[in-house]
């Protein structure tokens, strides 16, 4: 029987159906790649890179230093804390010990709730503003010789000092590092020995004759201002001379406490400028941080 023009029409329509199907199917199932659309992405600006901050002091200005001599220093800046220690090794403190007797004789004035008689307070102040050695020698003898000081070293914590024996105070050995331990007795906070008796040794160290100002005073602002003391001695084996200066600055706004200490310089002079050079390059170190 034959078709009629509709069922044709029909099977046409299902012919494009299928073919329409068939493409769908081949363009999922194939094994081609589906493209894939690839998001738009907003890159941030970058930001040009902070500048490099140092968060050590540098040493280089000290390692710069051209010495035949040896050199030690400690500092520390007291508003930031931030600390400063370059060589090592003990070295004779010569006078600066001056500054452990008299804050040992303070401390046992304490102890006994005494102020300074006058005999002590004027051996003090020769000892500290002039360099008297007589007064120190017999302020020496006062707290109690090598056992005396020692025994006072040992309660504020100078494990590294030892205390020159048979009377020669100038030829204890110690190292920068405790000598900044001592700073902090006689200018810190927290210390063994009363506010007053911090003031009365301040006084003395801020008022010290202009021969014995040197060393870390050449690092302040104004040398005039810096509390300190200095000693020097030349060594009778070799000829040469120990320098050494301890002592609280003001330098660019900030408060440092500064121990320099050096041994074998060819002369006096050249131990005072070894010493300054010293001061100045480490306060430097500091400062840069």
């Amino acid at each position: 029987m034959a078709k009629s023009p509709l069922y044709g029409l029909a099977g046409l329509l299902v012919s494009a159906l299928v073919a329409i199907s068939g493409l769908t199917l081949a363009s999922q199932d194939s094994g081609a790649a589906t493209p894939t659309r690839t998001p738009t992405t907003t890159t941030a600006p970058t930001r040009p890179a902070a500048a490099t901050v140092p968060t050590e002091p540098s040493t280089a200005a000290l390692a710069a230093i051209d010495t035949d001599a040896e050199f030690a220093v400690s500092a520390v800046d007291v508003e930031t804390g931030a600390t400063l220690t370059y060589g090592d090794g003990s070295y004779d403190t010569a006078s600066i010990v001056k500054v452990d007797i008299l804050a040992a004789l303070l401390h046992q004035a304490q102890q006994a709730g005494r102020t300074l008689t006058a005999s002590e307070g004027a051996l003090a102040t020769a000892m500290i503003e002039r360099s008297d050695n007589s007064a120190a020698t017999a302020l020496f003898n006062a707290v109690g010789g090598k056992a005396g000081l020692e025994a006072f070293n040992d309660i504020v914590g100078l494990d590294d000092t030892v205390v020159g024996s048979h009377g020669s105070w100038g030829l204890t050995q110690t190292t920068a590092a405790d000598q900044v331990k001592l700073l902090e007795v006689v200018f810190g906070v927290g210390s063994v020995l009363t506010a007053d008796s911090q003031a009365y040794e301040q006084e003395l160290m801020s008022h010290v004759v202009d021969s014995q100002n040197f060393g870390v005073s050449a690092a302040a602002d104004d040398a005039d201002d810096a509390a300190l003391k200095v000693g020097y001695l030349q060594r009778s084996a070799t000829g040469l001379w120990d320098v050494t200066s301890i002592g609280e600055i003001e330098a660019g706004g900030h408060t440092y406490l500064v121990a320099v200490l050096s041994d074998g310089n060819a002369s006096y002079d050249d131990g005072v400028a070894l010493v300054d050079a010293v001061a100045r390059a480490a306060v430097a170190g500091l400062s840069a941080i």
